[in-house]
């Protein structure tokens, strides 16, 4: 009781307490918002969300949630994501699934001052297994179009009281109104992790005499919600966008209800409140703590050359690879073994979940007298592992750790490209925890030193205009493995999106590979006459060619809302070499420059070189991290519009 007069303090200090309002009221519809062309205060608008709510509920031992959503489409072809819906349910085992029990699809038109209503058919909703351990059911509107309202209402039971999903408040579109409320037994304790910087403008938290019991409520209302937009270089803009989850802290039961499984859990227990209870939980699970006492196992896998090294770095590095050459990911995040299966089924079949991948990296390593330890962490789809509310349900993802002469190094196996320090990408998402047998310890998770691109020209200038060479793509560090796996998984996409989408111009022999130092790089031929300008019996070119690019991507006029996130920081190097032909000279040559930002974070090296009938432009751009505040912002804008104009300079060449 303590904890929730706590928890009711807490949220009583931070929002205000406004009149009556009552949670989750439908609005009648409205002939107004159905004859409405475009949203005031903006036109440019795509739609407008009317209404909006989620009400979860506890009854019987089960969770039950209802949802309502209202929008209001102003341009159709560009509110694709209102137009399609989705509704996730868990697949469980013995008879614990999570089922939609309700599902009303409308669309509203108003047709001679009358509202028609469209309802979509049954044999429009249907159900599919793309997802593994979940059913989705899939809708669309009907009869859609600008102007058109739509609608729909979905229930859904699930035996999984303790597991309420993150709710985002904001949208990328206009609110007009928001309703949250989570109604639960007293006999449950929630705590409930609001994030974000938007207030309800209405709350309510409360005791009160529902549903024939004694209830605790948390209500929130929102009116009138601004959007908020995505914005390049967001790795998850969920993650800072307003946010409540709700997760179950504890139980005092004090009868035997059938719905919470067999045997009496009367009592009061409390479940994780720190990360050393998230720990525990995970050693005592047969799909993490079990798993990592299958010595035996792997006892006698590892061949003895790799076993015989005797340089700890030398040795953790090949069992690495080792584990990548035999083993294969399945694509599936978890933090342990999958549900049925387990190292012995990887070991079996050479594919397995991230988690029993990286759990059998750890144990090869133990085996040969290495220390390892695992971190577990969250991916950036699953959200900012979050500090201060520590859950199982948010970790899906398992490193390894070694300390080598007191430095530490974290090791991932479920991509061929991986080193050491250098893991997959969607793992890189702050911190994770090392999880030993005695200890939760705090760890960042960010890629190392830089990765460097390399795009190089070697071009000759005939004296028609046209010009010839050849050019490569090169990468390294973490973008090489990046687009290394990008290519493996469609090569000819990768090549028509990254080269043959993006260059207009002719070229040949187009090769793509990964170098013998897993640098990646993709080189080409071209012959073209687009890049030249005849002007007056001179030849006007950019000696940049197609490398020189008129926009840049940190081109957000209104306010930065989120952090920038690239990553990893990079360097960015362009070196175009340009011959002109016998008996031609340079005019008007660009003279070198650099700038940079007062603490060095961001740089930029313009350099000519000049030798005979022979031009070199080399630019270096740097950014030393892989991440910054949004306050960085205006920096990165105000720099890469200098480059962009830096880099517009044109050269001429004339006869002699």
């Amino acid at each position: 009781m303590k904890t929730k007069i706590l928890q009711l303090v807490l949220i009583l200090s931070v929002l205000p307490i406004f009149a009556q309002y009552k949670y989750l009221d439908l609005p009648k519809l409205d002939n107004n918002d159905l004859k409405a062309t475009s949203y005031a205060k903006n036109p440019s608008e795509a739609a407008e969300i009317l209404f909006k709510s989620y009400h979860y509920y506890i009854t019987d031992g089960q969770l039950n949630l209802d949802v309502i959503s209202r929008v209001k489409i102003y341009k159709k072809d560009q509110a694709e994501k209102f137009l399609n819906q989705e509704i996730y349910t868990y697949d469980g085992k013995n008879n614990k699934s999570e089922r939609v029990t309700s599902l009303k699809v409308y669309t509203y038109n108003l047709v001679n001052d009358k509202v028609e209503t469209t309802t979509v058919e049954k044999n429009s909703k249907y159900k599919s297994k793309e997802s593994k351990n979940y059913t989705v059911t899939k809708f669309a509107f009907e009869n859609v179009k600008d102007g058109s309202i739509v609608e729909y209402k979905y229930s859904i039971l699930s035996p999984y009281v303790w597991s309420i999903d993150r709710i985002t408040v904001e949208d990328i579109v206009p609110t007009r109104r928001f309703d949250y409320v989570l109604d639960f037994p007293k006999y449950l304790g929630f705590n409930i992790d609001y994030k974000g910087s938007l207030t309800p403008k209405n709350r309510d938290v409360s005791d009160k005499t529902i549903y024939g019991g004694e209830y605790y409520t948390y209500r929130f209302g929102y009116e009138n919600i601004a959007p908020y937009r995505d914005e390049k270089y967001v790795h998850n803009i969920d993650n800072y966008r307003t946010s409540i989850r709700a997760e179950l802290n504890s139980t005092n039961i004090t009868r035997t209800p059938g719905a919470y499984g067999s045997g009496d859990l009367g009592g009061f227990k409390s479940y994780a409140v720190i990360w050393s209870d998230i720990r525990k939980q995970l050693y005592d699970s047969e799909y993490f703590g079990e798993q990592l006492k299958k010595k035996s196992y792997v006892k006698d896998l590892l061949p003895a050359d790799i076993k015989n090294i005797a340089s700890p770095e030398e040795k953790a590095a090949a069992i690495l690879k080792y584990v990548q050459k035999n083993y294969t990911w399945n694509n599936y995040y978890t933090v342990g073994a999958e549900e049925g299966k387990g190292l012995k089924n990887l070991l079996e079949t050479k594919v397995g979940s991230s988690g029993e991948i990286n759990i059998l990296l750890i144990l090869l390593m133990r085996s040969a007298g290495l220390e390892a330890q695992p971190v577990v962490l969250s991916t950036i789809g699953r959200g900012l592992l979050l500090d201060h509310s520590p859950s199982v349900n948010q970790l899906n993802y398992v490193l390894a750790i070694l300390d080598i002469a007191g430095t530490p190094k974290i090791y991932d196996a479920t991509s061929k490209m991986t080193i050491p320090n250098l893991i997959r990408p969607s793992a890189l998402n702050y911190n994770g925890y090392i999880m030993t047998e005695k200890e939760a310890k705090k760890v960042n998770i960010f890629c190392p030193g830089k990765s460097v691109t390399y795009l190089t020209v070697d071009a000759k200038l005939n004296p028609t205009g046209s010009v010839e060479g050849s050019f490569s793509d090169k990468d390294t560090m973490l973008y090489a493995m990046m687009n290394n796996e990008s290519y493996n998984e469609d090569k000819i996409a990768y090549q028509k999106e990254s080269y043959k989408d993006r260059y207009t111009f002719p070229f040949t022999n187009i090769k793509t590979e990964l170098l013998d130092n897993n640098d990646f790089q993709t080189s080409f031929d071209f012959d073209s006459d687009t890049f030249v300008d005849g002007i007056g019996g001179k030849l006007v070119f950019n000696p940049l060619l197609f490398l020189y690019n008129k926009s840049h991507q940190f081109d957000q006029t209104d306010e930065r809302r989120s952090p920038i996130e690239l990553y990893t920081g990079y360097d960015k190097i362009k070196k175009v070499t340009i011959t002109l032909p016998d008996g031609y000279i340079f005019e008007n040559v660009p003279k070198s420059k650099k700038f940079r930002t007062e603490d060095n974070a961001i740089q930029y090296v313009y350099k000519v070189t000049q030798e005979g009938n022979k031009l070199t432009v080399e630019t270096t751009t740097t950014v030393e991290d892989p991440v910054y505040p949004k306050e960085y912002y205006p920096a990165f804008k105000q720099i890469f519009d200098n480059i962009t104009k830096m880099e517009g300079q044109v050269v001429t060449a004339v006869k002699k």
